[in-house]
């Protein structure tokens, strides 16, 4: 049996009850029986970069489930109180402990299924010297032919990649919107 997400009111304790709430809305959220606050579930952003040097890109390792081993670009959830960019800048020094200037805004891709969207900006490294932090194995440069296409982690990364390369093949980059399914 399916649990709802939402149990306890965030702001009381007390049990919630999914229905509509008495503002006209029209789905289904998850009030409270006491204090009647209404609780919102909403996508998660995972904000990242692109981390270039010369001709090449840095992947991290992961040193986390889920798919530990597989690489990716130095991405993560987006913490409160910051800026899509603040969160992209913080997750690339943070996983891959990287010297760069934040770039243009690159992707968004929306992942609808698990409630998230990915958000990726372009960066130029200043250096090829890291210091991974404890999420990641290892981080290494790769140009586009040594990426390993088959241990990439996630989906939204390897789409973002292609387009990437395939931008940098035109002399141009886009910004690129897209949906995984």
């Amino acid at each position: 049996m399916h649990r709802p997400p939402i149990q306890h009111c965030k702001n009381c304790g007390q049990a919630v009850v999914y229905r509509l709430p008495d503002d006209g809305d029209t789905k289904q959220r998850a009030v409270c029986t006491v204090c009647h606050t209404v609780h919102y579930e909403n996508p998660l952003n995972v904000v990242g970069t692109i981390p270039v040097w010369e001709d090449k890109v840095l992947l991290c390792k992961r040193n986390i489930e889920p798919r530990y081993g597989k690489w990716t670009l130095p991405a993560g959830f987006m913490e409160l109180n910051e800026t899509v960019a603040e969160g992209a800048a913080r997750e690339t020094l943070e996983e891959a402990g990287a010297q760069f200037e934040l770039g243009e805004f690159f992707s968004l891709v929306n992942i609808a299924r698990v409630g998230q969207v990915h958000l990726f900006y372009r960066a130029r490294l200043l250096s090829d010297q890291f210091d991974p932090g404890f999420e990641t194995i290892e981080a290494r440069l790769f140009s586009e032919d040594q990426v390993p296409w088959d241990e990439i982690a996630f989906r939204t990364v390897a789409e973002t990649l292609k387009r990437f390369f395939a931008d940098r093949r035109q002399g141009r980059f886009a910004t690129h919107v897209f949906d995984i399914t």
